[in-house]
């Protein structure tokens, strides 16, 4: 019962603050402005070049196309001329040249015109010459589009026979996995800060004097993650409102006749590129991942809380003992982080499964794997080794804070912390 009072107050104090109010609702909304962001910044950024071609050969005139804000022009001026204007931003200049020999030409400019510009003449120039050279061979112009459009694609069949994406499964695992790294750390400092506020504000005192120190760090771990589980639920319904909101612009933007016309003309080229990606995002299994997403941020929280706890109870005035202390607690979360970039790239690696076992590391890395398929007997190992890492964390955070929580005045040293858990 005692247990569930310090469960509630720690809940209630939280989320009745400001902060946790302005936190909740401004997170979502960041999160998807700063997509909108990075969205609207990539598309202003796009300057309109306009690139004069100087063609002696004869080879490119009126065979470069208008991409990517870059605007080709064949004026009637000599090369000394065009450079002069100052109607353009750059001049392309192609003077004869041999066609069997590799070539380089020159771009004329007052600025840089950028590496993007420069790739996209690039690339194009390279794509006409090759049409010519395999027109030169004897390929004409319907038979080079019907080789190129028989290229060979790949995609990945499970063993139940649905389709599946390796970029599906690298974006959930990736997301994922960094959303847990990120949480531990957070709520786990959460934690941390909390001890140390009442450890120095002499509150603790009071409390342990009706409670047993277990039970106050034990209700602090529960009532910090179901403030932790109340933000995820808010985030779920807002990001379900704005989805819908925007769902319903893209509505009114799709009765538009202009915009309609324009996905005719994008679908007449790719027409199975909405299905392909319905088949996919139905392909990953949502309600298994969301499971076991709950239970690694439940159990990566409780494992990394109870030692945030300890290192809270450990400290004095002194903020510099906190870092100093949770260096060890940070390193196995960073470390498990580096795993995960390993296993997104191989995820039946060695270290890769490893990582999703070992306790300290699991919940970042097997939640980066469980996207690519998992077999049962790591997922229930892992799973397994989570819960007694848990349990052992916690049994030690115990022994630490039942006596650092009311040690005042002196600065404790891992020697002696091993003596505290050394004693019956």
């Amino acid at each position: 019962m005692k247990t569930l009072l310090i469960i509630k107050r720690e809940y209630l104090t939280r989320v009745r603050k400001k902060s946790f109010i302005v936190t909740t609702i401004l997170v979502p909304l960041l999160f998807i402005g700063l997509i909108a962001g990075t969205a609207a910044v990539a598309v202003s950024s796009q300057s309109n070049k306009t690139i004069a071609v100087i063609d002696d050969s004869g080879v490119f005139k009126g065979k470069l196309k208008d991409n990517d804000g870059i605007k080709f022009t064949y004026p009637q001026q000599q090369l000394e001329e065009a450079r002069k204007s100052e109607a353009y931003d750059a001049v392309l200049f192609i003077p004869q040249f041999d066609k069997e020999k590799k070539n380089n030409f020159s771009v004329f400019s007052t600025e840089q015109i950028g590496l993007s510009a420069q790739n996209e003449i690039q690339d194009q120039l390279n794509d006409i010459m090759i049409n010519n050279r395999m027109q030169q061979a004897g390929i004409s112009a319907t038979e080079l589009d019907s080789l190129q459009e028989k290229s060979i694609t790949i995609s990945t069949i499970d063993n139940e026979g649905k389709a599946s994406s390796n970029e599906l499964a690298f974006g959930i695992g990736y997301a994922s996995g960094f959303l847990l790294y990120m949480f531990m750390l957070l709520y786990g400092m959460s934690v941390m800060r909390s001890v140390m506020e009442e450890k120095t504000n002499r509150i603790a005192e009071i409390i342990v004097s009706s409670v047993k120190p277990f039970q106050l760090m034990l209700g602090k771990i529960i009532g910090v993650a179901l403030v932790g589980l109340t933000q995820f639920l808010i985030w779920i319904v807002l990001i379900g409102i704005l989805s819908t909101i925007g769902g319903a612009a893209l509505s009114g933007a799709f009765n538009n006749p202009d915009v309609m016309n324009q996905v005719s003309q994008q679908q007449a080229h790719t027409p199975d590129m909405a299905n392909t990606i319905a088949s996919v995002l139905k392909s990953a299994n949502w309600s298994m991942i969301i499971f076991w997403f709950l239970f690694y941020f439940l159990g990566g929280y409780f494992l990394y809380a109870s030692l945030f706890a300890a290192v809270g109870s450990l400290v004095n005035e002194d903020p510099q003992d906190a870092q100093q202390l949770t260096l060890p607690i940070t390193i196995p979360i960073i470390f498990g982080f580096v795993i995960m970039t390993v296993a997104l790239k191989d995820p039946n690696s060695g270290i890769a499964v490893f990582g999703s076992i070992f306790p300290l590391t699991s919940p970042v890395v097997m939640m980066a794997r469980i996207p690519f398929g998992v077999p049962a007997w790591q997922i229930g190992l892992s799973a397994l080794c989570l819960i007694l890492g848990f349990l052992a964390t916690t049994w030690m955070a115990g022994k630490i804070y039942r006596t650092g929580i009311l040690l005042y005045g002196k600065k404790v040293t891992l020697k002696e912390v091993g003596k505290w858990l050394a004693r019956k």
